[in-house]
C-alpha cells in the first residue's frame, strides 16, 4: 500500500536507472530517490513527507529531515522525498551515518516534544511515536526548550495544542493547496515557529470550515477533535435523561477498521449492538432523515425548476461546505437548498414527532450524532439551527470517539451479534446510503426527482456519471425531454473551481452536490486515520454502494415510516410546517 502515497502525480515517458543498496532500478525522469527506492521494496522512514496523488496533494518541504540517504560524490546527506533521482546516481540508505543522522533528527524533535504519550489523543496513531520506535529510540539524549502554547478548542470541533507540533507542515499543504481555506502558514522564527492562523487568531474567529482534513494528516496530536466522550457518558449516566443516537452512512462502513477489521467491512448490525450495550435508549439511523432531506430538496428543486426559482439548487448537507461558502461566494447564497442537514433534521423529527409519538418530555431527550466528521460539533451550536430555543442536536461524537468508547466498555467488536436500529426512525432506502459518498445526495435526489416529474418508474437507479473520485464531476439526465444538468464537486479546492465557474457564467448547471472532504464523508476528518491510504477510501466507497444495493427499498419517497410520518405530523412537502421543521437560511461572513 505505502508505494501508492509515493507515485509522481505526472509521470514522465523518459526513464533514468540509478543504484540504491546495489540494485540497480529504473523510474521515470523526475521522480524522487524515495519513490526509487520505495519501487525496490527499500524502505527509507519519513514524517514530513505525504504524497496524496489521487487528490493531487504532495508536501515534499523535507523540514523534519528523517529520509536522509548518502549520494555517491555529495558531501552532505540529502533528504530522499525532495531529491530527483538521475542517471548513474548512487545511494545508499542503510550506512551508518544515514541511521546515526535519522535518529539525531527524531531525537532532536522529540526533545522539544511532550512525553505524555500514555494519555495523548494520538496514543497508538501517532507516526512520531511509531518512528522513534522502529528507530529504536530508547531515550533522548538532548533536552531542549520545550514549548508551551496556548491550547485552542474555542470552535468547540477542532482542538490545537501547538506544543505537539512538528513543523511537518501536512497541514498547511492540505488546507491551503487542496481546501484552498489559506487558514495555516508559518509564524514567527527560529525556535518559535509554528504552523498557525495569522497573528494567531483562535480558529473560531477565522474562516476555518472545521472539514478536519488538517487533523486527518496530521502525524501527531497537534491537531485532534475536541473530545465530546466523557459528556456522553455523564448522559448515559443520568437517569433523569432520555439518551437516543443516530448514526451516519460512513460510521458503518469504516468503524470496524478501529478493531482491526478490513477496511470497507460493512459493521452495521454491530454497530447497533454495540451502542445498546453502552446505555442508549434508542439507537437510530441518519438515514432516515437522508430520506426525508431528498423528498424536501426534491421537492424544492422542483418548484426552482419549474416556476422560474434560482438556479442551480446546491445540496447543503455538509456543514464545512456551508461555511465555505459563507465565507468565500457570499453573493451566491442564494443557490443553497434551505434544507436542513439530515442529522440536523434527525434532531428535531426526535424532539417533535417522535417525542410525541412515545409520550416522552422533549426537554428529557438528548440527541447525539455519531458522525464522521468534526464540523457536525460546530454545526450543531449555530443558532439558526435551533428549534423552539432548543438545540436539535445535543452531542455529536466521531467514528475514532464511538470506538475509543467501546473498547472503554470492554466490548469485543467483532464479536457481536448482528441487530437492527430501532423503529420507527431506524427505517430507511438505499438512497439514503450513498449520502456518505461523493455524488451520493444528487444521485439520491435524481432518483426521487425523476419519477416525481415524469410520473414514470425509473428502471436504472444507478447513475454513474457522477459517481467515482474525479475532483470535478458533470452529467446530464434527461427529464421529460428537458436536458438536467448536474455539477459534482468534493475537496474544497474543487468545490472554489465549480463555484468560480458558476460565477463568472463559464458553466450553467441546475444542480449541484459539494461535499468539502474527498471522496466525501466517507473520509471525513473524524473517520479512523489512513494517512493517505486511497486505497482505504476506495474499499469504504465499495461498501457504501453494497449497502445500496442490499436494501429493498432504493427511493427515498418510497420510505412508508417518512410516508407515515407527513401524513400523520408534517403535512405537506415543502409545507408551513415542513419549513418550519426542517429548513433553515444561511448568513454572509467576514473573509478573515
Amino acid at each position: 500500500m505505502e508505494s501508492n502515497l509515493d507515485k509522481p502525480t505526472e509521470l514522465s515517458t523518459e526513464t533514468v536507472s540509478l543504484t540504491i543498496n546495489g540494485y540497480k532500478i529504473t523510474v521515470p525522469k523526475g521522480t524522487t530517490i524515495l519513490y526509487a527506492a520505495r519501487q525496490a521494496q527499500i524502505n527509507i522512514p519519513t514524517l514530513c513527507y505525504l504524497d496524496l496523488h489521487d487528490i493531487k496533494m504532495v508536501n515534499r518541504t523535507a523540514s523534519c529531515r528523517v529520509c536522509l540517504v548518502e549520494v555517491e560524490g555529495r558531501r552532505n546527506l540529502a533528504p530522499s522525498c525532495s531529491t530527483e533521482a538521475t542517471e548513474g546516481m548512487v545511494v545508499k540508505t542503510d550506512t551508518p551515518r544515514a541511521i546515526k543522522a535519522r535518529r539525531a533528527m527524531v531525537e532532536l524533535l522529540l526533545s522539544d516534544h511532550p512525553t505524555d504519550c500514555l494519555v495523548c489523543e494520538k496514543n497508538t496513531t501517532c507516526q512520531l511515536q511509531q518512528l522513534a520506535a522502529d528507530l529504536g529510540i530508547r531515550k533522548i539524549r538532548y533536552k531542549g526548550e520545550m514549548s508551551n502554547y496556548p491550547k485552542d478548542s474555542s470552535s468547540g470541533a477542532l482542538y490545537r495544542n501547538l506544543d505537539k507540533c512538528i513543523m511537518c507542515r501536512r497541514c498547511e499543504t492540505m488546507c491551503n493547496e487542496v481546501q484552498t481555506c489559506n487558514i495555516y502558514s508559518a509564524v514567527d522564527r527560529g525556535f518559535e515557529t509554528v504552523v498557525s492562523p495569522a497573528f494567531g487568531r483562535p480558529m473560531l474567529d477565522t474562516m476555518c470550515t472545521f472539514c478536519g482534513q488538517c487533523v486527518q494528516v496530521c502525524p501527531t496530536a497537534a491537531l485532534t477533535e475536541v473530545s465530546n466522550v466523557s459528556k456522553v457518558w455523564e448522559v448515559l449516566a443520568d437517569p433523569d435523561r432520555y439518551v437516543i443516537v443516530q448514526t451516519a452512512p460512513a460510521i458503518r462502513v469504516a468503524l470496524g477498521e478501529k478493531f482491526d477489521m478490513e477496511p470497507g467491512t460493512i459493521v452495521t448490525g454491530k454497530m447497533v449492538a454495540a451502542l445498546r450495550r453502552l446505555g442508549f435508549r434508542k439507537v437510530f439511523d441518519t438515514n432516515f432523515a437522508a430520506d426525508v432531506t431528498i423528498v424536501e430538496e426534491a421537492h424544492e428543486f422542483m418548484d426552482r425548476l419549474q416556476n422560474g426559482g434560482r438556479l442551480p439548487i446546491l445540496t447543503s448537507c455538509c456543514p464545512s461546505w456551508v461555511k465555505f461558502i459563507e465565507h468565500q461566494f457570499p453573493d451566491l447564497l442564494d443557490i443553497p437548498s434551505t434544507c436542513k442537514s439530515p442529522h440536523i433534521m434527525f434532531g428535531t423529527i426526535a424532539k417533535t414527532y417522535l417525542a410525541e409519538k412515545m409520550g416522552i418530555d422533549p426537554e428529557k431527550i438528548v440527541v447525539v450524532s455519531v458522525m464522521p466528521c468534526i464540523a457536525k460539533k460546530y454545526e450543531i451550536v449555530r443558532p439558526e439551527l435551533e428549534h423552539n430555543g432548543q438545540k436539535n442536536v445535543d452531542l455529536v461524537i466521531t467514528t475514532r470517539e464511538l470506538a475509543d468508547m467501546i473498547i472503554e466498555a470492554g466490548l469485543k467488536f467483532p464479536d457481536l451479534p448482528d441487530e437492527d436500529f430501532d423503529h420507527p426512525l431506524g427505517e430507511s432506502t438505499g438512497a439514503s446510503v450513498i449520502f456518505g459518498v461523493t455524488g451520493g445526495v444528487i444521485e439520491a435526489a435524481l432518483r426521487t426527482t425523476y419519477e416525481w416529474m415524469t410520473k414514470k418508474p425509473l428502471d436504472n437507479i444507478e447513475f454513474h456519471e457522477v459517481r467515482g473520485l474525479d475532483g470535478l464531476k458533470q452529467a446530464t439526465v434527461n427529464i421529460n425531454g428537458k436536458d438536467i444538468r448536474i455539477g459534482v464537486a468534493h475537496g474544497l479546492g474543487n468545490a472554489r473551481a465549480l463555484l468560480e465557474s458558476i460565477q463568472s457564467g463559464k458553466e450553467e448547471y441546475h444542480a449541484i452536490e459539494i461535499m468539502a472532504c474527498p471522496g466525501g464523508c466517507i473520509d471525513g476528518g473524524g473517520q479512523p486515520y489512513h494517512f493517505g491510504d486511497i486505497e482505504v477510501v476506495k474499499k469504504r466507497m465499495d461498501a457504501i454502494y453494497r449497502e445500496d444495493r442490499s436494501k429493498p427499498i432504493r427511493k427515498s419517497h418510497e420510505n412508508p415510516v417518512v410516508q407515515q410520518m407527513y401524513k400523520e405530523y408534517i403535512g405537506e412537502i415543502g409545507g408551513e410546517k415542513a419549513h418550519d421543521l426542517l429548513h433553515t437560511h444561511f448568513y454572509k461572513r467576514e473573509k478573515i
